[in-house]
């Protein structure tokens, strides 16, 4: 399962849990892409209580929109992520390094109240 919900008009939530199928996956961009739309200067809180890796259909789906997933990082300026998994963290830590623009920071998952005043640092 992979939700989105858009609880503020520059605020996306993206909640991962299980596996996830071709299907869901293109669902789920097509709702993160339609819904980060009119955002600037936003903020996105990435939960992962448990994560499998994705179909090799779903990983194709998402290389196919790539290009506009790129688009995306320049209307976000932090994202916290939430997950028990230390690797998943560190990841998410590694990348937010990578891009510039975007700032990153993992917590555990039950930090969600420091995740939430990060964000609304700044």
């Amino acid at each position: 399962m992979l939700e989105i919900t858009k609880p503020a008009p520059n605020r996306i939530d993206i909640r991962l849990e299980g596996t996830l199928d071709a299907e869901t996956m293109a669902k789920a961009l097509d709702d993160l892409l339609a819904l980060s739309e009119d955002v600037t200067n936003g903020r996105m809180l990435y939960t992962i209580p448990e994560f499998s890796m994705p179909t090799l259909g779903a990983i194709a789906v998402e290389l196919r929109r790539l290009p506009k997933m790129f688009g995306l990082l320049g209307k976000f300026d932090r994202c916290a992520v939430l997950s028990d998994a230390a690797w998943l963290r560190t990841a998410a830590e590694i990348e937010g390094r990578l891009f510039p623009g975007i700032e990153i920071k993992s917590f555990k998952l039950d930090d969600v109240e420091a995740a939430e005043a990060w964000l609304a640092e700044g």
